[in-house]
This record gives C-alpha cells, structure tokens and sequence, in this order.
C-alpha cells in the first residue's frame, strides 16, 4: 500500500490527538480529584513496569555493537539489580549502575 505525505501526515496528527486525548482522561479529568486507594496502590507498580521495558532493550540489544549484548552493559544492569535489591534506593542503584558501566568502558 502507497502512502502520500499526506496520508503520513494525518496518521501522525490522529496519532497524537490519541495519545493526548487518552493522557488528558486520566491527568486532565481526574487528575484534581482525589483517587481511591485501589488505584494509588496500582499507581505505585507503574515505574517498576515502566523502567525495565525502556532499559531492557538497551542492555540486551544495544544498537551501539549491532545488537550483540557486551559484558560491561550486562554487569552495569547487574550492579544495579544488585544494589537496588539491597539498598532499596533507586538514586544508589542508578549510580552505582552507573559508575559501573563507566569503569567497564574505561577498562576496555
């Protein structure tokens, strides 16, 4: 199927107006209100969902060698999962990751 600047251009405004739309039910309607405990309780899973799906795929596929997991991305994640484990203190856990992965490039 052959698509015009045009028909491009138009899915990418629906897809924004969608975006913002399903946003704006959540932060716009309700966002003053206050929200029953039920949902502040699955509010509080929302970044331990979110933050290994953006970062996954950094580790395990990293598009700086080609999509082939190397050892210093792989230990960094390590020491993160480590320290955040014991710590329970993600400003620690990303450091420590961090300054990790630093070391590993420097080293190589």
């Amino acid at each position: 199927m052959n698509f015009t600047a045009g028909h491009i251009w138009l899915i990418i405004a629906l897809l924004g107006i969608g975006t913002f739309l399903i946003r704006f039910s959540f932060l716009g309607l309700i966002g003053n209100r206050k929200m029953p405990p039920w949902v502040l309780r699955h509010l509080r899973y929302t970044p331990v969902a979110l933050i290994p799906g953006l970062v996954a795929p950094l580790v395990l596929w990293p598009t700086a060698t080609g999509g082939q997991p190397d050892a210093s991305r792989l230990a960094a994640a390590a020491v993160t999962i480590i320290v955040g484990w014991y710590t329970k203190n993600i400003i620690a856990a990303v450091l420590a990751g961090a300054a990790t992965l630093a070391f590993a490039f420097w080293i190589t």
